[in-house]
């Protein structure tokens, strides 16, 4: 028996959703202090149009990668934002926790 490759991605992409779902009940979304950020001592880029990105996320103490838009960073950090259903999260993150795919933006 053959695999059906017609619906492959979309089975994926719903069990993806799934294992979000169920990580984001885990524990609260972690985010970076503000002594972390230093944002009173290094430029923040702010993008109008915010690029789409990987970017990995915990949820208590569970990390798993996610697609988020990054809406700012510094030189270190990056400030995402990510659907899990029909709520919206945001946080930043360390630089090296995202990646972007095809995008010179954040540079």
């Amino acid at each position: 028996m053959g695999s059906n490759r017609r619906y492959a991605a979309s089975v994926d992409r719903r069990m993806d959703a799934r294992i979000l779902e169920r990580t984001a009940q885990e524990g609260p979304l972690q985010t970076l202090s503000t002594s972390e950020l230093q944002l009173d001592e290094l430029a923040v880029t702010t993008d109008p149009k915010p690029a789409v990105v990987q970017a990995w996320v915990r949820f208590g103490k569970t990390p798993i990668r996610v697609e988020a838009e990054a809406c700012m960073w510094t030189a270190h950090v990056v400030a995402i934002r990510f659907r899990v259903g029909t709520q919206e999260y945001r946080c930043w993150v360390w630089r090296g926790a995202v990646q972007v795919p095809d995008s010179p933006s954040i540079s």
